[in-house]
């Protein structure tokens, strides 16, 4: 399969008006938010998408309630899939979040310590029974 990069540093347009009608206050941010992640930036090229991705927006919001039933929950998660807001919906999408520069350098720095750590202990030796 043929996986879409998107950018790890996520989309940094503005954000489309909100397509749903009165959107409250925790809405709009929530949206803003959802505008940034990487997803976003394959949204912003898909405005048929802008509706689902506003729906899971309203009930988002709808499940931060204390009351919130599970099976809303069910249907935030189904959003979320079909916006490819987890692993599941990246991979249902041909999405792959591309690999971050600054992270994979981090990490190569972390391999490099770990591989020190490493020769550290090579040069000890394991003494059984009290050293004799």
């Amino acid at each position: 399969m043929v996986f879409t990069a998107l950018p790890a540093e996520g989309y940094d347009g503005a954000p489309p008006e909100f397509p749903l009608p009165l959107p409250s206050d925790r809405e709009l941010e929530v949206w803003a938010e959802a505008w940034s992640t990487p997803q976003a930036a394959a949204w912003s090229v898909q405005s048929w998408r802008w509706r689902a991705v506003a729906m899971w927006v309203r009930w988002s919001v709808r499940m931060e309630a204390q009351d919130a039933s599970a099976a809303l929950g069910n249907v935030v998660i189904r959003y979320a899939d079909q916006i490819g807001l987890t692993p599941a919906g990246l991979k249902e999408n041909g999405w792959k979040v591309a690999e971050d520069d600054l992270a994979s350098k981090r990490r190569d720095k972390d391999d490099i310590v770990e591989d020190d750590a490493d020769d550290v202990r090579s040069r000890f030796t394991v003494v059984t029974n009290g050293g004799g």
